[in-house]
């Protein structure tokens, strides 16, 4: 069943336009709030929210919706969507919430849903609430109306949590770390907890104003880090998205690192500790086939799946695993977070460059990546991918690699858009291949 309102991660779209209002935020909140009121107990939902300004406007709004269903609401403020995750999980809420479009430009904003494991919900809930967003809200008697508060201590506990990820035998004295944190969730956690655990800190992007998340900054913009990282002489740099689910680092000569190479790093130590439980990483079709090399001459398993680190998750859940993530830098450390988190994953990175004593530059860097070229297609309607001609490109194409590389063509979730992504080791013939697919899709979509 197609979902009307929620996409691959929550309700997203442009601030003051449709979905994104206060007035579907407190629908929104009214529609959990009934789908998640089960039993006489007091109901309790957490609600947190990035640095944009519209955060406000939509955190008041859904404190309507939820207090109208006789739910009570504790407000965190600012925090990192993982710590919204775990705040729900360790206050035995029945329901969190986390505002932000995390990477999106300041005029975006978005709506996530956690259930009371700390996960992100299912088809099966998302398609509940849809329904219930769309239905006359049950309201509330007038005595049983929700109350809410704030906890101020909530960011001290997030630090406490993410800490406690880091080897008690190890510290980060002695290491100058560049953390470039957007102006987003964690301008305030992420460098107060690299400074408790002993490292030298370079902070940039800690000066949120409501508008400046993600501008020019964080992972998705890491020049800056990078161009600070040699500047200062930093040992290593950590770059956070708008909400802190997401890594970016850049080693001591500026260079950047995916979430590939740090994926692979924390699969190959935890592998050699013990720590990796079953053989395998989980990883998208977007990995780059040097990573699925690379795992597979240490006895690790790549399973890919759908672009998404929902799709991620769900796949380590089902099969036990305890490292995933997508080349992009959402990396989900199962032993300790039910979703993406920044800031632990960077914990471990810095366990390992530690551990190592060497430079970043030489620990970061695990696998050569094979020649990989990512184009899009845009196009006005229909589905060109269905078009005879472009299946015949497609299966010529694939004779043409003929196992030595991969293709992924696939439409965006968000957009009309074809993305055409081709690797292989040779980057001419890569190259060649996309623009052939591409020019078919053209044609195919008139």
């Amino acid at each position: 069943m197609t979902r009307k309102y929620f996409g691959t991660d929550g309700i997203r779209g442009a601030t003051n336009l449709h979905p994104m209002t206060a007035q579907m935020a407190m629908k929104v909140g009214m529609a959990a709030g009934a789908h998640f009121r089960r039993g006489d107990h007091r109901h309790r939902v957490v609600i947190g929210k990035d640095t944009r300004l519209s955060g406000y406007m939509l955190e008041n709004a859904l404190v309507a919706g939820f207090t109208s269903m006789g739910m009570d609401v504790t407000l965190v403020g600012p925090m990192p969507t993982p710590a919204v995750a775990l705040l729900t999980q360790s206050m035995r809420a029945d329901l969190g919430v986390m505002i932000s479009a995390s990477h999106n430009p300041f005029a975006d904003n978005g709506i996530k849903l956690f259930g009371p494991d700390g996960y992100k919900l299912s088809d099966a809930d998302e398609l509940a609430i849809e329904a219930l967003i769309d239905a006359e809200p049950v309201l509330s008697a007038a005595a049983d109306i929700g109350r809410a508060r704030r906890v101020e201590d909530a960011r001290g506990r997030y630090i406490h949590a993410a800490k406690m990820t880091f080897p008690a035998d190890l510290t980060l004295e002695g290491l100058k770390i560049v953390v470039d944190c957007a102006n987003g969730a964690a301008y305030q956690v992420a460098p107060t907890a690299l400074w408790e655990l002993g490292a030298e800190v370079i902070p940039l992007g800690v000066s949120p104003n409501g508008k400046n998340i993600n501008d020019l900054c964080g992972s998705t913009a890491p020049q800056a880090m990078c161009e600070t990282v040699v500047a200062h002489g930093a040992h290593i740099g950590i770059a956070l998205d708008g909400d802190a689910d997401r890594l970016i680092v850049a080693d001591e000569t500026g260079r950047v690192i995916d979430g590939d190479q740090l994926m692979a790093l924390i699969a190959e130590g935890w592998s050699k500790s013990g720590r990796l439980g079953k053989a395998a990483l989980v990883a998208t079709v977007m990995s780059n086939l040097g990573l699925e090399r690379h795992l597979g001459a240490l006895g690790v398993e790549l399973i890919r799946t759908k672009v998404g680190d929902r799709y991620v998750l769900e796949a380590m859940r089902a099969g036990g695993h305890k490292v995933g993530g997508e080349q992009s830098g959402h990396i989900i450390l199962s032993d300790y977070a039910t979703t993406g988190d920044g800031l632990v994953a960077a914990l471990q990175v810095l366990a390992e460059l530690v551990r190592a004593g060497a430079p970043a530059s030489q620990v970061l860097h695990r696998f050569d990546p094979v020649p990989q070229l990512l184009k899009n297609v845009r196009f006005a309607g229909g589905k060109p991918l269905e078009a005879d001609s472009v299946k015949a490109v497609i299966a010529d194409a694939e004779a043409e690699l003929n196992g030595t590389g991969r293709l992924v063509i696939r439409p965006s979730g968000t957009e009309p858009v074809i993305r055409v992504m081709a690797e292989g080791d040779d980057a001419r013939q890569v190259e060649t291949l996309v623009d052939r697919i591409c020019d078919a899709v053209k044609a195919a979509a008139g």
